[in-house]
């Protein structure tokens, strides 16, 4: 993978994960209590031997540029590895990022300086593990221009995404962005095949379509949109499909695009077999972890019904369950539960406390929020929806630090 750099797109201000994203961008919101979403994009690169990787940034990047300073200077200069965060830089035009292919045209300076043969343009918001040297092999053997991540969904969540067809040669030969009525897949009436928002260019063929798009003013400047249903026709454009090394029963990628989204997949880490491993020591996901202690429960008074209890959830270090019950939950570092507190399927990040007696069920409870004695959230929907955001699906956010 030396001759092949990496893109990743972290600009968006991810406005179907408000409030989430209220303080920061989407690739920099908290994941599995200690991670950010963004982590496992660099770690697929990572874990790939790609270690060339450019990270474009725009909105309110500041949690982002701190986490992946902190986290991930890991790679040696003097091996011709970076990480890279690169801002608008306003060298191709007077703009802002004005799309996903708009943010690497204007960083084709950047690119080009690094020599490399091969691009490989990532989202940052995915949750999945992928060994990208299998795709660079598949891309070489079809002598491909560029080459599309190809995902199975059910037919009729194809409507979210933008869904491909190929033929028997895995040459892709049809693209719709989120239609209506997705086409089924040849093999599988029952599926749709979709993009996972991850291209493999070569870089010759990605800076002449870039070019292209760059000079017209119709243009959504959009890979998916924009550059890629243009290249049909002059490139050789083929779909990679998924190769999984998260080696589970059922293949696993997620879009946390949406609040519901993001719940369900941090919820399918505290499955007693849980869909997504973090735990597989052949495939680590790294991040930065604090100095915090390790996390503790205290009291066991089961006459009085005082139990520091923690049953099927995720704890960071940092946190103490004193004397409360947790539940099918997330708890991230600094966590603190006091006595007789009831937490269930919940995701609490940094810093938050929970005071007695206080219920909290199907929630998302942001940083250093501290909820009241006997408070309860996420069993009157009705109440909820008056002070916090509520999800289509019923989740309760309460935003960053809000005070209650």
């Amino acid at each position: 993978m030396k001759n092949t750099v990496a893109f990743i797109l972290a600009g968006g201000q991810g406005e179907r994960l408000y409030p989430l994203t209220k303080d920061r961008a989407k690739p920099a919101v908290p994941f599995g209590a200690i991670y950010r979403i963004i982590d496992f994009t660099l770690s697929n690169c990572v874990n790939s031997e790609l270690k060339q990787i450019f990270v474009l940034t725009q909105y309110k990047s500041f949690a982002l540029d701190r986490h992946l300073s902190l986290g991930w200077n890991i790679f040696n200069t003097e091996l011709g590895e970076f990480l890279h965060s690169l801002p608008p830089q306003f060298r191709m035009k007077d703009d802002w990022y004005l799309g996903t292919a708009d943010s690497v045209y204007q960083n084709l300076y950047s690119l080009k300086s690094t020599n490399s043969k091969y691009v490989m343009i990532l989202s940052g918001d995915h949750i999945y593990k992928m060994d990208y040297r299998k795709m660079l092999k598949f891309h070489k053997i079809k002598d491909a221009s560029v080459t599309i991540g190809l995902y199975e969904v059910p037919i009729e969540q194809g409507k979210r995404f933008g869904v491909l067809e190929v033929n028997s040669e895995q040459r892709i030969i049809g693209f719709e962005e989120k239609p209506q009525n997705p086409k089924p897949m040849v093999t599988d009436q029952s599926k749709a095949l979709i993009s996972m928002g991850v291209y493999l260019f070569n870089t010759e063929a990605l800076v002449g379509a870039l070019m292209v798009d760059a000079e017209d003013r119709n243009s959504a400047h959009d890979f998916g949109r924009s550059v890629i249903p243009k290249m049909f026709d002059g490139y050789q454009v083929y779909g990679y499909p998924f190769e999984d090394e998260n080696r589970g029963r059922l293949k696993y990628w997620r879009d946390v695009g949406t609040i519901d989204d993001y719940y369900s997949a941090n919820m399918d880490l505290v499955e007693v077999d849980p869909v997504f491993n973090l735990y597989d020591k052949r495939w680590l996901i790294r991040t930065y972890q604090p100095q915090f202690p390790p996390a503790k429960t205290v009291f066991a008074d089961y006459s009085g019904g005082r139990v520091g209890e923690i049953l099927q959830s995720v704890v960071a270090q940092g946190s103490i369950v004193s004397g409360g019950k947790v539940n099918r939950s997330i708890l991230s570092h600094q966590v603190q539960i006091h006595s007789y507190a009831d937490i269930s399927e919940s995701i609490l990040m940094e810093g938050v406390e929970v005071g007695r007696y206080a219920k909290i069920r199907r929630a998302i409870i942001d940083k250093w929020v501290k909820i009241p004695e006997r408070m309860e959230i996420g069993y009157n929907q009705e109440e909820d929806k008056k002070k916090f955001f509520v999800s289509e699906s019923g989740i309760v956010v309460i935003p960053k630090e809000t005070k209650l």
